[in-house]
């Protein structure tokens, strides 16, 4: 037998040895009871965690908006899209795990894919209750905003990693309580203070705010490559300035840390405004078909549902751009564009005469 042949026979009689006695000492007959006992506890316990949080990041499914607002007829203007901004508040709170991004505690404290999906649910619920209070329920910039949109919009703009005072999952619940109040006032003939108008302007207001949103998450998607970019900041503004100047070229790329987190919050933001615009879809029929822009949200919906795929990977991989490895996150900003360009047209559509 050759030298190394001996060093690695002698190497693997010595590790044998070694695991053996410890396995004696700590999980075999001769370990002291107490000793065992606590280990095959952890051990337990740490199987339990893993598949609770397991468990946990699932991701919640699909719903039917127009039974979300079963307890109205459909046809009150607002009905379909207060009631469905309620139901995706309920289930951010109420899914398995509940509300996940301010646990400090295991199994929550691991998770971090699933925080990630909340973010962009909340910062759609966010922007959707800010256009309500702000237009949709207000008939010119001089009129009176909502009492209970006044009250309800603040409290989604509580910090969503706050372990304590305020809470967000308290902060979160009251908002939806007084959008059940706004709701109720909506369907009551009686209630003249409650308003949803559903103008083509209106609707235009909120669509601008998805369009940034949608802009940035694909721009952020799509950097977990890497590549250069040309400094277009003031292109096309005669005369402007900014405030610090900037490299005229540089070079974006989002940490590989931080890539199942955008992707993820991609995934959130795309299931929130899924819901929120076939809730519009429903609500502003009437301007839709008027402007011929019908076909134009079911297109955007269709697109959105593509990034709601299963994943069959057990990890969301970063390959090259045309490399070996997939990039799941060039696929999710493929169809986020396609989504914001489809955006674009249709804000088009509705600001013609």
């Amino acid at each position: 037998m050759s030298f190394y042949g001996r060093v690695k026979s002698r190497w693997r009689r010595s590790y044998s040895a070694v695991s053996d006695t410890v396995s004696e000492d700590y999980l075999g007959q001769r370990a002291p009871k107490g000793v065992r006992i606590g280990i095959m506890g952890l051990l337990i316990v740490l199987l339990l965690l893993t598949a609770l949080g397991w468990y946990w990041s699932a991701e919640p499914e699909s719903f039917d908006v127009r039974p979300s607002a079963d307890n109205l007829a459909t046809a009150t203007p607002g009905a379909v899209t207060t009631a469905t901004l309620m139901k995706v508040i309920d289930i951010l709170l109420s899914k398995p795990g509940g509300y996940l991004s301010n646990d400090v505690i295991p199994p929550g404290v691991w998770l971090d894919n699933l925080p990630s999906w909340e973010f962009g649910v909340i910062v759609q619920v966010r922007d959707l209750s800010k256009a309500m209070r702000e237009s949709f329920s207000r008939s010119q910039s001089q009129s009176t905003e909502d009492p209970d949109l006044a009250l309800a919009e603040p409290r989604f703009n509580i910090d969503h990693l706050s372990w304590a005072v305020p809470w967000p999952e308290s902060e979160y619940a009251g908002a939806r309580d007084y959008l059940g109040g706004y709701l109720k006032r909506l369907g009551n003939d009686d209630a003249f203070d409650a308003q949803f108008y559903t103008r083509a302007d209106n609707l235009s207001y909120w669509l601008g705010t998805v369009e940034k949103r949608l802009g940035s998450l694909s721009q952020r998607l799509s950097a977990s490559v890497g590549q250069r970019r040309l400094n277009t900041d003031l292109a096309g503004a005669s005369g402007a300035r900014q405030s610090t100047p900037t490299p005229g070229e540089r070079i974006i790329k989002t940490s590989w840390l931080r890539i199942d987190n955008v992707y993820y919050e991609a995934r959130g933001t795309s299931w929130a405004l899924i819901h929120f615009l076939r809730a519009v879809e429903i609500d502003f029929a009437g301007v839709l078909e008027k402007k011929g822009a019908l076909v134009s949200v079911q297109q955007i919906i269709r697109e959105l549902e593509m990034t709601q795929q299963a994943v069959h990977a057990p990890m969301i991989l970063n390959g090259e751009g045309f490399g070996v490895l997939a990039n799941h996150s060039l696929v999710m900003a493929s169809y986020i564009s396609r989504a914001n360009a489809a955006i674009i047209d249709l804000r088009d559509l509705l600001t013609r005469g």
